[in-house]
């Protein structure tokens, strides 16, 4: 048996006293200088799968967005959240990524019996949750939601990109490579920019 077929199994096992529907939710976005957090949430029938299916850092930008199509088509329903550059400074990361997948959970179409969260930490939902340290390497529908979520905003940031060139956020995303810091440091932060994340940056001009 294989990896992947167990993360399916992994989701079915929380399918019992009455639950059949399991959410995964998932977020992507915390660590980059600039740009939002965006998160998913998705919920499959208990009998559709794919092999392929992954932690979204296990797979190639290719994978991934062939992944996406098939998740958004196979799924029961789903949702995405995000929270921009502005309020991650005013509310903090952890709080900012919390908001966002609270926000995609609510925009399911239906109601799961279980939510299935990345991470240690949970969101306030009338819905019953629990989080999964490691959720994107061990459950199927954490795994898809961690797919939505990359594509989604890695397609944000190469947007952005066109009207920030200079940054590199068609490669990077946003996030804090050798080539991002030298070109803040030569054309200064952006409006995009977390201004929290970049204070010994902004300190120091």
């Amino acid at each position: 048996m294989s990896f992947r077929m167990n993360l399916k199994e992994f989701d079915n096992s929380f399918m019992k006293n009455g639950r059949k529907l399991i959410c995964g939710v998932d977020e992507a976005g915390r660590g980059p200088l600039a740009g939002p957090v965006v998160a998913a949430a998705v919920v499959f029938n208990a009998n559709v799968w794919n092999d392929e299916i992954n932690d979204s850092k296990k797979l190639s930008e290719k994978k991934r967005t062939a992944l996406f199509d098939w998740i958004v088509k196979n799924a029961l329903s789903y949702g995405v959240g995000i929270v921009h550059h502005e309020e991650i400074d005013r509310i903090n990361i952890l709080n900012a990524a919390l908001k966002a997948m609270k926000t995609a959970a609510a925009k399911l179409s239906v109601e799961p019996d279980l939510i299935l969260i990345d991470g240690n930490r949970k969101f306030e939902t009338e819905v019953e949750c629990s989080a999964i340290v490691g959720g994107d390497r061990k459950s199927f529908a954490i795994a898809s939601a961690s797919i939505l979520a990359k594509v989604t905003r890695d397609e944000i940031m190469k947007n952005y990109a066109f009207f920030y060139p200079e940054y590199g956020w068609h490669k990077n995303k946003g996030y804090p490579t050798k080539d991002h810091f030298e070109a803040i440091k030569l054309y200064g932060v952006t409006p995009l920019h977390r201004k929290t994340f970049l204070k010994k940056i902004i300190i120091s001009e």
